[in-house]
């Protein structure tokens, strides 16, 4: 999973970037032309309690990368511009599966808004209009040349072209209106058929209010008046504060803790922006045992049992003969294999076993 971290210069996204990471990653520079990457290990109790069960060589947990891209340099109208992005960023932010817009919340004489006030409703929109803008820009310049060539080619071709004209013909009024392409509706096989063009209002949004330390206590309520006024389709709106949040990273476990508790903060920045990324995303975690590994693997929710075999490995897919199953929570509290067998838990499962969360799993297979 690759998670796009974007703001508007002075929002405090590489901040947000190091908190996540745990980086150093040069920050106040109003968004250089830098794309940071940082590969984060997903904390998760269960893995670590089969490891502690298995006694493996190694723990392999999942993983999530995080872009931070620049910030879109100011426009000659004195906006930003998602396009005039250097074309590397632009091109990654594309390939995200999912963005993390940060936007200011916080005050600080030391590092004055560049637009010379705060205003985090204001910045919202802004970013969110640029990056619509550069949709529609792709769209339009697809549809012009779909108008002009799309009669062309095979019989094959021609209809391609025709469906995707539909939705084309569909997509650009909307963005025209303002109107990003995941609030659309579009059905699968509509998305399927502009999947390539990867478009930016396409991709699920974590919109995090990045907050001063004096705002903690009313962070909430900040959340719930952005989150009523930004009622789009597969988006989330939360809030931190980065900078507090990084200085606890630099603690030990036992000083985090206590610091967190003194603030207020039921759970670390890292845990709660994955488990919001993952309930954006719809993805779930199952894991494999075993006396060289235990490892979690990452599925779509609703995914089945051959599914959750090629993320594993592809033959493992092909040759699928069927999958031994059992739920984390049962075989821990019986604490192997076989007493899962014996007490009934251990299920076999074909192909179409809707994986669930947790589940661990071995797939019988056909070399």
């Amino acid at each position: 999973m690759q998670v796009a971290i974007v703001g508007l210069a002075g929002s405090g996204k590489t901040t947000v970037f190091n908190t996540l990471t745990r980086g150093h990653a040069e920050t106040g520079g109003y968004g250089g032309l830098t794309v940071n990457v940082g590969v984060v290990k997903v904390p998760d109790e269960r893995l670590e309690r089969l490891t502690a069960l298995f006694h493996p060589k190694r723990e392999v947990p999942a993983d999530v990368t995080y872009l931070d891209l620049p910030a879109p340099p100011p426009a000659a109208d004195g906006g930003a511009g998602a396009n005039d992005m250097p074309a590397e960023a632009l091109a990654r932010l594309r390939n995200a599966d999912a963005l993390l817009h940060v936007v200011r919340a916080f005050e600080d004489p030391a590092v004055p808004h560049p637009s010379g006030s705060v205003d985090a409703w204001r910045d919202l929109e802004h970013l969110d209009l640029e990056l619509t803008l550069a949709d529609l820009a792709m769209a339009e310049k697809r549809l012009d040349k779909l108008r002009t060539t799309g009669r062309h080619g095979t019989p094959s071709e021609r209809e391609a072209n025709e469906r995707e004209l539909a939705v084309l013909e569909r997509i650009v009024p909307g963005l025209a209106a303002g109107t990003p392409i995941r609030d659309l509706g579009l059905d699968g096989d509509e998305a399927k058929i502009v999947r390539g063009f990867r478009f930016l209002t396409e991709k699920p949004v974590l919109v995090l209010l990045n907050v001063g330390e004096a705002d903690l206590a009313r962070a909430p309520t900040l959340t719930d008046a952005v989150r009523v006024r930004y009622d789009h389709r597969q988006s989330l709106v939360d809030a931190l504060s980065a900078r507090i949040e990084m200085e606890i990273g630099e603690l030990d476990e036992e000083s985090a803790a206590v610091f967190r508790e003194e603030l207020g903060l039921a759970e670390s920045s890292l845990d709660r922006v994955i488990r919001l990324s993952y309930r954006l995303l719809g993805l779930i975690s199952f894991f494999t045992v075993g006396p060289d590994e235990t490892r979690a693997w990452t599925i779509h929710d609703g995914d089945t049992a051959v599914d959750a075999a090629a993320a594993i490995h592809s033959d493992l897919a092909r040759g699928f003969i069927r999958a031994e199953v059992v739920l984390c929570e049962d075989l821990l509290a019986l604490g192997s294999m076989a007493e899962a067998r014996k007490h009934g838990k251990l299920r076999a499962e074909g192909k179409t076993y809707r994986v669930r969360d947790g589940d661990v799993i071995e797939v019988l297979f056909n070399v």
